[in-house]
């Protein structure tokens, strides 16, 4: 059976990653050291999204049930 909790939830992490990247990235040139800044958040919202990602194939794993 699809675990369709683990999709919905994996699936909302990932574009919460994103947004949070590109609403980030709009606020890097008044930081001090945008550089290090979207390191920062790059990594951050990297795994973010690897988790969301990894939550949506567990949840994708499993018998279709009728």
């Amino acid at each position: 059976m699809r675990n369709t909790r683990f999709i919905i939830t994996g699936l909302g992490l990932v574009v919460l990653a994103a947004l949070f990247f590109a609403v980030m990235l709009g606020m890097a040139p008044k930081s001090n050291d945008p550089a290090a800044m979207m390191a920062t958040v790059g990594e951050a919202s990297g795994v973010v999204g690897a988790i969301g990602l990894a939550m949506a194939v567990l949840g994708l794993i499993g018998k279709k049930s009728s």
